[in-house]
């Protein structure tokens, strides 16, 4: 039996988990409803504040599928009650982000700026790290992979470099630093 999909999800008061029989699971909270269509094969049991994912049998297809379900369940209810959010850090000198209405903004090198239009259901919000001078992208939203793939996308468009280390990275995110090019001394001379 797989660990995480035996595992009781806790679905609070004010949040309805509700399976249909083609495998849609809906869950409704106070921060918004999610809808995504899953397995209709698995087993779903609410009793009380808890709700189980069961598997049929113990075929191949069954165990990939419930540990995924049981998680993918989860992460609907905690997007609906608490929410998700990435932060993104801009490093580098005349780099920055603002918010134009509900654009993002971003001048991180190029020779214009970037807009970022929100995907539905994804918010941002721009601040200054008093510490480091650096600006900070708070990417928020109700859907765990939706602001995981708007964090990804946002950093693709500047990378954090090795030798200097500037560009965008992931809020705590360590980057491996390289050595600079060496000098000409005591390299090939004249003969």
């Amino acid at each position: 039996m797989s660990r995480i999909g035996r595992r009781p999800i806790t679905v609070p008061a004010n949040v309805t988990v509700s399976p249909t029989e083609d495998g849609t699971v809906t869950v409704k909270g106070p921060k918004g409803t999610l809808m995504r269509h899953l397995s209709p094969e698995l087993i779903y049991t609410q009793e009380g504040g808890t709700l189980t994912v069961g598997r049929p049998t113990d075929k191949k297809e069954h165990r990939a599928l419930h540990g995924l379900t049981r998680t993918l369940v989860a992460n609907m209810v905690e997007g609906v009650t608490v929410g998700y959010t990435k932060q993104l850090e801009i490093i580098g000198v005349g780099f920055r982000a603002t918010m134009v209405g509900q654009t993002l903004q971003l001048t991180v090198g190029f020779s214009h700026s970037i807009e970022v239009m929100p995907r539905e259901g994804i918010a941002f919000a721009v601040a200054n790290d008093p510490q480091s001078r650096n600006a900070i992208v708070t990417i928020s939203g109700i859907d765990k992979e939706r602001v995981g793939q708007t964090a990804a996308e946002i950093r693709k468009l500047r990378k954090p470099e090795p030798y200097k280390g500037k560009g965008i990275r992931y809020r705590g995110e360590a980057v491996r630093r390289k050595q600079g090019k060496a000098s000409g001394k005591g390299g090939k001379g004249k003969k």
